[in-house]
């Protein structure tokens, strides 16, 4: 087979339209052999002729969308040394755009004999690895263009692919639990009723399923296990891995956008599915261990581990940089998405062993044309030392707000200490984010994510119960904040039940009028149970799939968060873009913001510290928003009251003087999420009753 030179710049398989140039950065190879596989899996082998500035190259013609390939790379094998090249096993391409089939578990992908990590295995692995594939780049994306929905107007609805669609009876069964399912009408007009304007979508690059849960009989089901940066996860695809996944990928982006809602993916850039000095060799370890992964600086057999997964990608190293750099862009550019969420983000800023907020990976980012525009979410922790990090990342960053989530709950099951936390935290933590020139919209809100109990399982387990991962329920977080109302688990008791649906809406409540970007995770909304599971990352089975049988279609619960949702976008109070001062700036001499007592009068520093302090109410002056529209006008809004009882027991409020406002309607109950039994309006200086773990949403009337 005829090759030509090529070029080495863009890595990867790029298909012009009469052939493709192949393309792979190794400055430990020796040798660089493509592998081509036909479609009775035949293979044939063509060294790559060129090397320039340690890329790898070749062009082949003919060679067209579709083509099954990968590489075998020759070179050192000194793991001591950090050098793991085996020309024996078959290798995925780092830049791959598409792959096909998934790894079935032998000895013959380990580059060592089992028993003998100092052995070394000549077995060939092909028989055993999916294949990078060519696609065609090609799609017709009409007049797409990127939404860019403002962060303070934005709603994330965090959602698992197959989860969200596997179990739909509306959706077509050939594309359930697929991007398709997703795009379909029936779950984008789910999506608009609910008022979310982004689907925050767990771990979409192709991903690898563990050899030890595959042989327990469970999956990686979260995706957390990264082994193709460029590469839509073939598992989601009703096209199967042969590059038809890109093109669906494509056409779910494109339906969304037409719907008005936003593409974020959740992308794990500190680490990849090959592991530890134990793991197989899959990919990066074989083509350039020390420029893809960290090692121990004092014998390089090992890796430096950050993440809990048994390595670290080498942000420090400039093709890993390179690497990360030209995911982001390919997943803005062609695939158009519209954000980020960073995995274990404090991963990425470790420039030697600390977290370093002027890491290169920022310094990259930032000034990047393409990826500094969209939006940037940081899951601000990793699992080394000093990698907890809310309020630490650069100004142009977002953060999962680790601490509104642990205040809120502690805040509704009544912890006594909690309420000045608990004040910082709805008002959009001004404490984390005003010092470096951050907003609001730097937190990123939520009360339940993928990782934890769901909504339900927050208000019906004290405990974990994750029997089912075979782990001997030691895996999950073990102090989850949650109370279960009196009796764990399900109950019959419809006391209990009645106050843990309260509860829910409670949350969900705070978490769409908090100050700041509100994140729900999928099914909450629904009631979603993992039978108190909080850590289904193995279960790719009903326990972690949304239940839309039983899920109906005008559940209280859902109604309940759409009137919220609408009600946030309804009213600028809501999601202001600067923080509250409590500054005096209307015509009333009314503060933007004021902290009562269940008497009506303002709060004291007594107030905040005793436990009668637990219950409050908050004055949101609509008057006091500073800031203006896109003609430059002033933004006013109706001013709000939000009564708060956590406590165990009925209180009686009374509302503020007449300044504050004369006449206030329930525009929102937990206790009545239907707003059917109780009186609408109250006035000044008047009670309102308040049931015990309740909040009351008040709007000035007058």
């Amino acid at each position: 087979m005829k090759i030509w030179p090529g070029n080495p710049y863009p890595l990867g398989a790029t298909y012009d339209g009469g052939g493709t140039n192949f393309a792979i950065y190794s400055e430990a190879a020796e040798r660089v052999e493509l592998c081509l596989f036909d479609d009775a899996g035949n293979e044939t082998r063509v060294d790559l002729p060129e090397r320039e500035a340690l890329v790898w190259h070749g062009y082949l013609p003919r060679v067209t969308p579709g083509q099954r390939y990968g590489f075998r790379v020759h070179g050192p094998y000194q793991p001591g040394k950090g050098l793991r090249c085996n020309p024996s096993k078959l290798l995925l391409d780092p830049y791959a755009k598409a792959i096909d089939g998934d790894y079935r578990w032998d000895q013959a992908l380990f580059a060592y004999n089992f028993g003998d990590p100092a052995s070394y295995n000549d077995a060939d692995s092909a028989p055993f690895a999916p294949r990078s594939v060519v696609i065609n780049p090609f799609f017709d994306w009409g007049n797409d263009r990127p939404l860019k929905i403002p962060m303070w107007e934005t709603v994330i609805y965090e959602a698992h692919v197959k989860a969200m669609t596997v179990n739909h009876p509306a959706i077509p069964e050939d594309v359930r639990g697929t991007y398709s399912g997703l795009a379909h009408p029936e779950m984008i007009k789910y999506f608009q009723k609910l008022g979310i304007t982004a689907v925050e979508l767990m771990p979409v690059h192709q991903f690898v399923h563990d050899s030890g849960l595959v042989e327990r009989g469970l999956t990686n089901y979260w995706g957390y296990n990264t082994i193709g940066f460029f590469a839509p996860h073939n598992g989601y695809s009703s096209f199967g891995g042969g590059g038809g996944q890109v093109q669906e990928f494509k056409s779910m982006v494109k339906a969304l956008h037409q719907a008005g809602i936003e593409v974020i993916l959740d992308v794990v850039y500190n680490h990849t599915a090959e592991g530890n000095h134990l793991g197989p060799t899959l990919s990066f370890r074989g083509i350039d261990n020390p420029a893809y992964y960290r090692l121990v600086e004092e014998d390089k057999t090992y890796y430096y581990d950050t993440t809990g997964t048994g390595n670290s990608l080498n942000a420090r190293h400039h093709e890993s940089l390179r690497l990360i750099m030209d995911s982001l862009r390919y997943w803005v550019t062609e695939m158009h998405v519209d954000g980020f969420r960073f995995d274990l983000a404090a991963a990425l800023a470790r420039e030697f062993h600390e977290v370093d907020r002027l890491a290169a990976f920022f310094d990259l980012v930032n000034q990047d044309p393409v990826v500094s525009q969209v939006k940037l979410i940081a899951e601000p922790w990793d699992v080394g030392d000093g990698g907890y990090q809310v309020g630490g990342f650069p100004p142009n960053w977002t953060e999962w707000n680790g601490k509104y989530r642990d205040s809120v709950r502690d805040f509704w099951r009544g912890e006594s200490s909690s309420l000045g936390e608990f004040a910082s935290r709805f008002t959009g933590s001004s404490d984390l984010y005003q010092d470096d020139g951050r907003r609001p919209i730097a937190s990123i809100n939520f009360v339940t994510a993928h990782d934890g109990f769901t909504l339900h399982d927050l208000v019906s387990y004290n405990e974990k119960h994750n029997d089912a991962n075979g782990e001997g329920n030691r895996d999950g977080e073990s102090y989850n904040r949650s109370w279960n109302c009196g009796v764990e688990g399900p109950t019959e008791d419809p006391d209990i039940i009645v106050l843990r649906e309260r509860q829910k809406r409670n949350f969900l409540a705070t978490l769409l009028l908090s100050q700041g970007v509100p994140m729900i995770a999928h099914g909450d909304e629904l009631g979603r149970t993992q039978r108190g599971n909080n850590n289904v990352y193995c279960q790719d089975n009903e326990l972690s799939w949304v239940n839309w049988e039983d899920a109906r279609e005008e559940d209280v619960l859902t109604h309940f968060v759409r009137l919220l949702t609408k009600l946030r976008a309804d009213h600028p109070i809501f999601r202001r873009r600067r923080f509250f001062t409590g500054s005096f700036s209307d015509e009333n001499k009314l503060p933007d913001i004021a902290w009562l007592r269940r008497d009506g009068e303002l709060m004291t520093e007594a107030d905040w510290n005793t436990r009668s302090g637990m219950t409050m109410t908050v004055f949101l002056n609509g008057h006091g928003i500073p800031e203006r529209d896109a003609l430059g006008e002033e933004i006013t809004d109706d001013s709000f009251l939000l009564l708060f009882n956590p406590l165990d027991e009925d209180v009686s409020f009374t509302l503020p003087a007449r300044e504050y406002g004369k006449t206030w309607e329930i525009v929102a109950h937990t206790a009545d999420p239907l707003l059917a039994r109780r009186r609408k309006t109250a006035r000044a200086a008047t009670r309102v009753d308040v049931i015990r773990h309740a909040l009351v949403v008040l709007r000035c009337r007058y």
